[in-house]
């Protein structure tokens, strides 16, 4: 894979904060950029920074674009997929909330990257699964979980046609890092009392809670489809 050239502004299966012209409520209003990863925390260290600081986005990247790890951006990675862009997955992953102890699901796993985040913030109490429908990535994202020995998560293949893990169900949280165009009521019920999901549906993130189902806007961000 070439990595001497930058991502073009809109890449094919991205993940990433929608253009510029598109109106935005509450997500980023510039284009990707070469930032410092935490500067969404405002001088403020908190869980998701230290997450990233114990798992390095370069673990996660094909060898030939490990050096563009700290592009504020998205990275191809394999299967025609990305790892997604630093600021965004931050976003969500405080979006998310998620606490020491839980169960949670990861849906779009890719390069391992956000499955391992979870798994520094749930602990050795807790529990993450990773779902990957791609089988390459499936097998390059598995490697790069387990290289952060981190046995409390894990990263298999998904079922085609099945959306998320309704064997494995209910969790506490959900991510989506994939976009559908309708929120999927298949993965809203497997969210447990409590639960959150995080999901980007139709170009806006959204956060649905329970109980009641309750759906609120985050922003508007484009990604892959959801397969």
């Amino acid at each position: 894979m070439r990595s001497a050239e930058p991502p073009p502004d809109n890449p094919p299966c991205t993940a990433g904060p929608a253009p510029q012209r598109t109106q935005q409520r509450h997500g980023p209003s510039h284009p990707p950029r070469a930032v410092p990863l935490f500067a969404r925390s405002l001088g403020r260290v908190d869980a998701v920074d230290r997450a990233f600081t114990a798992h390095p986005r370069e673990g996660f990247l094909p060898r030939g674009v490990r050096r563009r790890a700290s592009y504020d951006g998205p990275l191809r990675i394999a299967a025609g997929q990305t790892n997604s862009q630093p600021r965004t997955v931050a976003d969500m992953l405080r979006l998310l909330d998620v606490q020491p102890g839980q169960r949670v699901l990861d849906v779009g796993a890719g390069s391992g990257w956000t499955t391992a985040l979870l798994a520094h913030l749930v602990g050795p109490t807790g529990e993450v699964r990773g779902v990957e429908l791609e089988p390459e990535l499936v097998r390059f994202g598995g490697a790069n979980l387990a290289a952060t020995h981190q046995p409390w998560a894990s990263m298999t293949a998904a079922t085609p046609g099945v959306l998320g893990d309704p064997s494995g169900a209910p969790y506490d949280r959900i991510l989506v890092s994939a976009e559908p165009d309708e929120l999927p009521q298949q993965l809203v019920d497997q969210l447990g009392d409590d639960g959150r999901m995080v999901i980007p549906v139709a170009g806006t993130m959204l956060l649905v809670t329970q109980p009641g189902e309750h759906v609120s806007e985050h922003g508007r961000y484009r990604f892959v489809p959801l397969r």
